[in-house]
């Protein structure tokens, strides 16, 4: 039997993918990842989810290591905290989730927010992949212990390299060990080699909080 994603609507009105892992027992605790798509994705359909990211390839597979849940933002706003908060603390009580092993991730838009939310949250989460997104580099000092892999395309001209440079940069001069893969011929679209590949997600198992 598939583990096929299904649509729900979390208490705070929030709707999103969530995906189950079939292979998982029933006492067993599990990592979590969320998925925050771009801005091409918002609105009120959830299938628009499933054209880039992990949400794409998800209704194939049955053995994906984490549950994943990847929320729609309204066509209304960005990604921004008053809403993305109350829904993480939402997913961590219904779901069997394993606390130190919570992982975040998203592109262009959904990459400003994965920057915002750790910065905001930083107890939060075990690791995170922002990719072709940025953020406040003056507010990095919260992150510089997080292992961090950020991804961008050497050639984005929608958002530009340095957005992801002037983060990495800032956390490096704190001490920070980020990671940071540039592809030099990608333009906006770093994220599909990125999740694609299966490297990063063997890199988010390698990481618990303590």
């Amino acid at each position: 039997m598939n583990a096929q994603q299904t649509e729900k609507q979390s208490k705070s009105g929030v709707h999103y993918l969530e995906y189950i892992p079939s292979v998982k027992e029933k006492s067993e605790k599990l990592p979590l990842l969320i998925f925050l798509h771009g801005m091409g994705e918002r609105g009120a359909d959830l299938n628009k989810l499933k054209v880039h990211g992990p949400p794409s390839f998800l209704d194939q597979k049955t053995d994906f290591p984490f549950i994943c849940i990847s929320p729609q933002c309204p066509d209304t706003v960005y990604w921004n905290e008053d809403l993305l908060l109350p829904f993480y603390e939402e997913i961590m009580t219904k779901y069997p989730v394993d606390k130190s092993r919570i992982y975040l991730t998203g592109l262009s838009m959904g990459g400003f927010g994965t920057w915002a939310s750790i910065i905001a949250k930083p107890d939060l989460f075990a690791a995170a992949a922002p990719i072709c997104g940025g953020g406040d580099p003056s507010k990095v000092e919260a992150i510089k212990e997080m292992p961090i892999w950020v991804f961008h395309g050497a050639k984005d001209d929608v958002v530009p390299l340095v957005r992801s440079e002037e983060m990495v940069n800032s956390l490096k001069k704190l001490g920070s060990k980020v990671k940071f893969t540039i592809y030099p011929e990608a333009f906006h679209n770093s994220w599909t080699e990125t999740y694609n590949n299966p490297e990063l997600y063997e890199w988010f198992l390698k990481h618990q909080k303590k």
